[in-house]
C-alpha cells in the first residue's frame, strides 16, 4: 500500500484545478459530518447485537454509514446472523434513537464554516439519509446555526427516489438552492456519500472517521482530519478571518 497523501498534500496538488472551476455553493451530509451522532449509532446497535452475543465494531459499521436505514440494517443483520428481520431490527433502534440523540453535540469546525458561508451569502444545504423526525431530534439544541442552510433534504424526501450511493438526495439538494451540480462542493464523511456525490457530477471532500480505512475514499477532491482544515481560497472562496 502506498502512504495515503495528507490533506495538506491533496489542495497542494489540487490547488490549481480547484480554484480554475468556480463554487456556487456548498452540500453537507450531517451524521458524523456536522454532529457527532455516529457514537450514538454505535452504541445504540452494540446495546441490540450484544443480546445476542454479537459485536457491533468497525468491520461492519464501516459498510453501512451514509447508507439509507433499511439498507444499513439488512447489512447488520444479515453479516451478524441475529435473530431479527431488518424491519424489527430498524424498529428498535429507532426507538433508543429517539431516547439519545438529542444529546449530539456539533464537531470540530461544524458550526464555523457554516456561519463563514451564510455570512458571504454562499448558497448551502443539507443532505441527509436521516429520516425527517430523525433529523428534527438530531438538531434540536442546534437551530442557532442549522437553521442558516438554505435547504434540508431527508432521505424520505419524496423527490429522492434512491439513496447514498445513487446521487438523487445531492441532485434534489442542488435544485432547491438553484445551483449547477459541476459547481457545487459536497462535504462528506462516508463512502456511500462520497460515491453519490460522484455521481452527481459534483466535486467532493471527505472528512473520514479516525477508524475508516482512507482507501474507501478514492476519487475525493479533499481528504481532512476535520472541517477545521477546509481552506475556502483553495476553492476561490472567501478566506476566514480570525
Amino acid at each position: 500500500m502506498y502512504p495515503w497523501p495528507t490533506s495538506v498534500t491533496i489542495q497542494k496538488v489540487h490547488s490549481n484545478i480547484l480554484q480554475s472551476r468556480p463554487v456556487d455553493g456548498a452540500l453537507f451530509d450531517l451524521d458524523g459530518l456536522l454532529l457527532g451522532t455516529e457514537v450514538i449509532y454505535t452504541q445504540v446497535s452494540q446495546e441490540i447485537v450484544s443480546r445476542y452475543g454479537k459485536t457491533f465494531d468497525w468491520s461492519v459499521k464501516a459498510n453501512m454509514i451514509g447508507r439509507p436505514a433499511l439498507d444499513s440494517s439488512r447489512h447488520l443483520v444479515e453479516t451478524l446472523n441475529i435473530p431479527m428481520t431488518p424491519e424489527e431490527y430498524l424498529e428498535e433502534r429507532e426507538g433508543l434513537l429517539r431516547k439519545y440523540l438529542a444529546e449530539c453535540k456539533p464537531l470540530p469546525g461544524a458550526e464555523k464554516l457554516i456561519r463563514h458561508f451564510h455570512r458571504h451569502k454562499i448558497p448551502i444545504a443539507i443532505a441527509t439519509s436521516s429520516s425527517q423526525e430523525l433529523y428534527e431530534i438530531k438538531v434540536r439544541h442546534h437551530h442557532s446555526w442549522i437553521d442558516l442552510f438554505g435547504a434540508v433534504i431527508t432521505s424520505d424526501d419524496p423527490s429522492v427516489k434512491h439513496g447514498k450511493p445513487s446521487p438523487d438526495i445531492f441532485l434534489v439538494a442542488a435544485s432547491h438552492l438553484g445551483i449547477r451540480a459541476s459547481r457545487t462542493l459536497v462535504f462528506e464523511d462516508a463512502p456511500s456519500g462520497l460515491e453519490a456525490g460522484k455521481a452527481a457530477g459534483m466535486r467532493v471532500i471527505v472528512v473520514p472517521d479516525p477508524n475508516m480505512d482512507k482507501s474507501h475514499y478514492e476519487g475525493a477532491i479533499q481528504i481532512l482530519g476535520s472541517l477545521l482544515d477546509f481552506n475556502p481560497s483553495c476553492f476561490g472562496l472567501p478566506a476566514f478571518i480570525d
